[in-house]
């Protein structure tokens, strides 16, 4: 039998307590629910009683958790679970590092950091894996953070050439009325894709190592029938592409490889009655230990904070009133 035991932690202020506790004491209630230690709080100080190690591992977590209190992180729902995760593992200390680790720097000197837990999780099993699927809503990063990480790979040797894709989606508008010739009917849509790689590289060395085929950027379509190797490729907006594209695209992969492919569930542009390649992906590879899947939250939106809050009322309503 373990020993009992008890620890004290004091609150620099009755906010830290709120911050940490989440609204309704939901954060409180999810670490409570996984561990077998007693969270109480009294005068200014929470007391963590129960078996020695459990008191232990959920003391360093709620001190973790106060730090980043301290540095101005806001907490999500989703940030807690992923700290009890890593908690689990032991290595609840990583969390400290979400602010501090520099993930590159973009041409212009301005230092590119993770600043959400998610986006970190991202980060890590891109390193760790070679096929890692980035899925949740506009602005959390996803593929900004994935062409960083690729130029990163490519600048250090560690890949020959970087392969930017998207599915094209004719959403509405043809680009059958788009002025000019392919590659600048091509352009608009995967503009963003190019916004990214503007940032970290500047526009002349896109252009030079676009010449030079170590950078490509090019619709879904140009992927068949060829083995990408020694290649960082990112398939972009991957919701909007149909089974049969997705398998297609990930069978390319070659040695040396690593592939990103990111994308939104909730919005799918195929036509009606036509399956998600993404969401079917999900489905088929999960059992793959190889394959990561991160799933972005409204917590992990790094755009004005307005965004979230119409992303968090568009999912209201679509759990309310399904439109589809």
């Amino acid at each position: 039998m373990h020993q009992h035991d008890e620890v004290r932690i004091p609150f620099a202020d009755a906010s830290e307590a709120l911050l940490l506790f989440g609204p309704q004491d939901a954060y409180l209630t999810l670490i409570e629910e996984n561990s077998s230690a007693k969270i109480m709080t009294r005068e200014g100080e929470l007391v963590i009683s129960g078996d020695k190690p459990e008191v232990d591992k959920l003391a360093e977590l709620v001190g973790i958790l106060l730090q980043l209190i301290r540095r101005g992180m806001a907490l999500s729902e989703r940030d807690i679970s992923y700290a009890m995760m890593l908690s689990n593992q032991g290595e609840a200390a990583q969390l400290l590092e979400v602010y501090d680790e520099e993930v590159a720097r973009t041409q212009r000197g301005k230092i590119i950091r993770a600043k959400t837990l998610g986006q970190r999780h991202y980060l890590s099993a891109i390193k760790k894996k070679d096929i890692v699927f980035g899925i949740g809503p506009a602005g959390t990063g996803k593929t900004y953070l994935a062409v960083v990480t690729a130029v990163n790979a490519l600048k250090n040797g560690r890949v020959k050439r970087i392969v930017l894709t998207r599915p094209a989606v004719e959403a509405g508008e043809s680009l059958g009325f788009l002025p000019g010739d392919l590659q600048e009917k091509v352009d608009p849509y995967l503009r963003p894709l190019y916004d990214a790689l503007y940032d970290m590289l500047g526009n002349e060395q896109v252009a030079k190592m676009m010449e030079r085929g170590l950078i490509e950027v090019a619709p879904l379509a140009y992927m068949r029938g060829r083995t990408l190797e020694d290649s960082f490729v990112i398939l972009d907006e991957a919701q909007n592409t149909t089974p049969e594209q997705m398998k297609m695209f990930l069978t390319r992969l070659g040695f040396g490889s690593k592939m990103v492919i990111t994308g939104d569930v909730t919005q799918v542009d195929l036509p009606k009655g036509k399956k998600s390649g993404l969401r079917e992906a999900e489905r088929i590879l999960s059992p793959i230990s190889d394959v990561a899947f991160i799933h972005f939250q409204e917590g992990d939106v790094v755009r004005h904070s307005l965004v979230q809050k119409i992303i968090q009322a568009y999912a209201k309503e679509e759990v309310d009133h399904p439109y589809r």
